[in-house]
């Protein structure tokens, strides 16, 4: 009798079957997952040892917080801050004129051309990176190919060893990396079912012994080339937002001078919600002393930098 007609609940599975066959997904006996035979991976579960039949995805932590994508949050760090600080100390600078005009025309056009700048720099950047990753995946790649097998073992283990991994299943996942990578035998002109699942795995640069070694060993990876667009998007819409806060005030206050004390008040405001915000989203802040820390690191870092920019600025427009 099929697990579908006994009632016992089943779940739907992938196997690998004639692309031109009817496509009907098999299924696999939950309750059969602690037997003898051993399930399939995608239905492996220990629901059925615990109380309420409860699957261990389905717990929530206490701080289920999403957070975002580092790379973005670094961009818009350095964006952000550069914004704060630099046109902030311009335009502290050029209040020394006494007239808010000229302080708005000088902010605005050094505000497009930083944006500008530093979202090409933005771009560069990642394109090195980028660059700097393909060159190291050829040479790691035609060093894999003219390497013995025991040479590549030992780099393996010497990657897991430290983790805990034991030296016999190093040997087996260093095996398998290399034959995923570089198995060209001709008996994957006629492959099997089997083989068919494999052979997409052969055509990507993001399997194998190759970027095994490269993420795991030398903590890189591929630079997607949207990362490249994203990173200049992101470093110079942040330098713009994060530019045009020092200036608000000099569009409602004529007198410079009095335009800056406003501009320092709220500069220094939005550098503390910065920084909360921050801690909440990289996950450095777990309590209110984590917010607060955050909070206070970052005022001091950006308003210790817009001193020193106003001090030098007020130093060479003393009279010798």
């Amino acid at each position: 009798m099929s697990p579908e007609t006994d009632g016992t609940s089943a779940v739907p599975i992938t196997i690998c079957r004639d692309p031109n066959a009817q496509s009907r997904p098999s299924v696999w006996s939950i309750e059969l997952a602690n037997g003898p035979m051993s399930p399939p991976l995608q239905t492996k579960c220990g629901r059925q040892e615990r109380q309420g039949g409860v699957c261990c995805r389905d717990f929530k932590d206490d701080d289920d917080r999403t957070l975002v994508d580092p790379d973005i949050v670094r961009d818009v760090i350095i964006g952000l801050s550069d914004g704060l600080t630099v046109p902030f100390a311009l335009t502290a600078g050029l209040s020394s004129l006494g007239e808010s005009r000229l302080v708005v025309l000088g902010g605005i056009a050094e505000l497009i051309a930083g944006a500008i700048s530093m979202g090409i720099g933005g771009f560069l950047a990642s394109q090195a990176e980028r660059d700097h990753y393909r060159f190291l995946h050829r040479h790691t790649s035609l060093r894999i190919s003219r390497s013995c097998m025991g040479e590549l073992e030992r780099e393996v283990y010497a990657i897991l060893g430290p983790v805990g991994v034991d030296e016999h299943t190093a040997k087996a996942v260093a095996k398998c990396l290399r034959d995923v990578e570089c198995d060209d035998s001709p008996d994957d002109e006629s492959p099997l079912d089997g083989d068919e699942e494999r052979q997409p795995l052969k055509m990507k640069k993001d399997v194998g012994l190759t970027p095994f070694l490269l993420k795991f060993g030398e903590g890189l990876a591929e630079v997607p080339t949207k990362r490249l667009y994203m990173s200049a998007i992101t470093i110079g819409f942040g330098y713009l937002i994060g530019g045009i806060i020092p200036l608000i005030p000099y569009f409602f206050v004529s007198r410079a001078h009095v335009a800056l004390l406003y501009s320092c008040i709220l500069t220094g405001a939005v550098l503390l919600v910065f920084g909360a915000i921050k801690a909440r989203i990289t996950g450095a802040g777990n309590s209110p002393a984590g917010y607060l820390w955050g909070a206070l690191s970052t005022f001091m870092v950006g308003g210790a930098a817009a001193a020193a920019a106003y001090a030098i600025v007020a130093l060479l427009e003393t009279d010798p």
